[in-house]
C-alpha cells in the first residue's frame, strides 16, 4: 500500500511502488483531471503540484511522491492563486479541446506563487514545458497576466 496525501486527503492505494503517479492517481484514486499526454515529461498534461512544485507525473514514480503534499486539477481552485487563474482561462478563453488544460494551469498557478507579477520572459520559461496543440499561447500568457493583476 502507498499512502498519499492528496488535494488535502490522506489516501492509500494499493499499487507497485514503481507506478507513475498518473496511473496511481487516475486509476486508483479515481482523479481523472490530470490528463496523459507524451509518457514521457515532455508536453506537460499530467502537471500536478508537488509540495508546490509543478512536477510530470507521468515519470514519477508514487513511492517517491510518499509523504508530500499532492495537489491535482481537482483542487487547484481551493486557493486564491488557483481561483484567479482559473477565472482569468475562462474570461479570456483560453481553452479550444482543453486536453492540456488541466497541465497549463498547475504550472500556471506555481509560477504565480513563485512570482506574483511575472514578465512575459518568466512565463515563456514557466509554460515551456507545456504543449498546446491547438496553440492558445498568447491567451495563456494573458491569463496569467490578468491572473497576476487581480492577485496584486
Amino acid at each position: 500500500m502507498i499512502a498519499l496525501n492528496v488535494n488535502g486527503k490522506s489516501l492509500s492505494l494499493d499499487v507497485p511502488d514503481d507506478t507513475p503517479l498518473l496511473w496511481a492517481l487516475r486509476d486508483a484514486a479515481r482523479l481523472t483531471g490530470t490528463k496523459f499526454g507524451c509518457g514521457i515529461a515532455q508536453c506537460g498534461a499530467c502537471t500536478v503540484h508537488v509540495d508546490g512544485q509543478p512536477v510530470r507525473s507521468c515519470v514519477l514514480p508514487v513511492a517517491a511522491a510518499q509523504g508530500k503534499t499532492i495537489t491535482t486539477i481537482e483542487a487547484v481552485g481551493n486557493d486564491r492563486i488557483g481561483q484567479a487563474v482559473q477565472e482569468a482561462w475562462r474570461n479570456l478563453d483560453v481553452v479550444q479541446c482543453g486536453y492540456c488544460q488541466s497541465g497549463q494551469i498547475m504550472s500556471a498557478a506555481a509560477l504565480l506563487k513563485a512570482k506574483p507579477a511575472p514578465t512575459d520572459a518568466d512565463i515563456d520559461a514557466a509554460m515551456s514545458g507545456n504543449v498546446c496543440r491547438c496553440a492558445t499561447y498568447v491567451r495563456i500568457r494573458a491569463a496569467i497576466h490578468e491572473a497576476a493583476a487581480a492577485l496584486a
